[in-house]
């Protein structure tokens, strides 16, 4: 992958409503057209016709391809956090339930076109702003998951800070790799199957 360099940077960081719009569509339409033709095939003209402006109007917010794509990953990645982790009901026995809201939140997350996706994981240049949300986020997250294990009754972990990257790391890998793929098994059974196993990590159940 490229390393972060300013090609990747916006060109124009919008200060009014009328350009934070013509922003909003040029993204949108990107999304569309990386999802319909492929990351190789989705040129910017082809963004900029989707989105109906002049190509001269779309390279005056992205001077390429590279940077549009790079700006949808990081606002995937920003709104990735564990909505409602601070509503969880935490009582003794709710310990499924608790892992059930934190896989289904991951797949929420990443509902999107599965070929986008694709797009997003397997193309996706590495600007400074992405390592940099990519590790706020990470970091954010892994707090998040480490502060209902410890406060969990039913949680039985040696160490609640490697119990948390183990569980995230899981999670994530498994629906990435899940959401993006063409679907062979419903979304059911992969959120169940992946619900159990970490439920069980969590209870410190013993393989008989």
């Amino acid at each position: 992958m490229p390393t972060g360099n300013r090609r990747l940077d916006p060109r124009r960081k919008p200060r009014q409503v009328r350009a934070e719009l013509t922003r909003e569509r040029i993204l949108t339409a990107a999304a569309h057209v990386f999802a319909d033709h492929g990351y190789a095939a989705g040129t910017t003209n082809r963004i900029a016709e989707r989105a109906r402006i002049s190509i001269g109007s779309l390279y005056q917010y992205f001077p390429n391809k590279d940077a549009i794509l790079a700006e949808l990953l990081v606002r995937h990645i920003d709104r990735g956090t564990w909505a409602g982790a601070d509503e969880l009901d935490l009582s003794p026995g709710t310990l499924e339930a608790t892992v059930r809201a934190l896989v289904r939140d991951a797949i929420d997350n990443h509902d999107d076109d599965p070929q986008l996706l694709r797009v997003m994981i397997e193309e996706i240049p590495m600007s400074q702003e992405l390592r940099d949300t990519m590790d706020r986020h990470g970091k954010l997250r892994t707090a998040q998951v480490r502060d209902v294990l410890v406060r969990h009754p039913d949680v039985h972990v040696g160490d609640a800070d490697v119990a948390a990257d183990l569980i995230l790391f899981t999670v994530e890998i498994n629906t990435h790799k899940f959401m993006a793929a063409p679907r062979a098994i419903p979304v059911e059974t992969f959120e169940n199957e992946l619900v159990a196993m970490v439920t069980r990590y969590l209870r410190g159940d013993r393989m008989s």
